[in-house]
């Protein structure tokens, strides 16, 4: 017969309480037990001494013949130094799967690549700026203003070949058809 620690319930509705009892491992929960070795009062502080009521000699006892504890009387008898309770946290559960991995780097990779370029940006301006303390100040403005006249002229052409390419083609769809 397998034998059995566990919790009895008692109580009203709302208001638990509980017997830990030793009892055969078939018998209902609220049902027929060997011998009750001590109580458990959920409603009280969790620092109340009278919230957990436990005979340990008798927990001793029942332990060398081997009766088998439930997880929540494990933790009485583990509180109150009679048997040691296993850590049941999995500490690999809660690592991210492969591919979230994989997002990782990737993320990181590009965080990296933008704190390059943002260096390599903060080191032209101040290249920029020691050129242009060293240079007189009307020069890099007449360097610039033309190169801003050519990009400005480049865009409008490059628009107008873009808009001029659709117009041939449905010029030759009408000649065709």
């Amino acid at each position: 017969m397998p034998v059995a620690m566990r919790l009895s319930r008692g109580g009203s509705k709302k208001r638990p309480y509980y017997r830990i009892v030793v009892a055969d491992g078939r018998a209902p929960r609220d049902g027929k037990y060997l011998e009750q070795i001590g109580s458990y009062n959920p409603l009280l502080a969790k620092d109340d001494p009278e919230r957990v009521k436990l005979n340990e000699e008798r927990a001793k006892h029942w332990l060398s013949v081997g009766a088998q504890p439930s997880d929540r009387v494990m933790r009485f008898l583990d509180a109150a130094g009679l048997k040691e309770r296993k850590a049941r946290n999995n500490p690999q559960k809660a690592e991210p799967g492969e591919k979230a991995k994989e997002r990782l780097e990737e993320k990181a990779a590009k965080e990296a690549e933008a704190a390059e370029a943002a260096k390599a940006a903060e080191e032209e301006a101040k290249a920029a700026e020691a050129a242009a303390e060293e240079t007189p100040a009307e020069e890099p403005a007449a360097e610039e203003a033309p190169a801003e006249e050519a990009a400005a002229e480049e865009a409008p052409a490059e628009e107008a070949k873009a808009e001029e390419a659709p117009a041939e083609d449905a010029a030759e769809e009408k000649a065709e058809g």
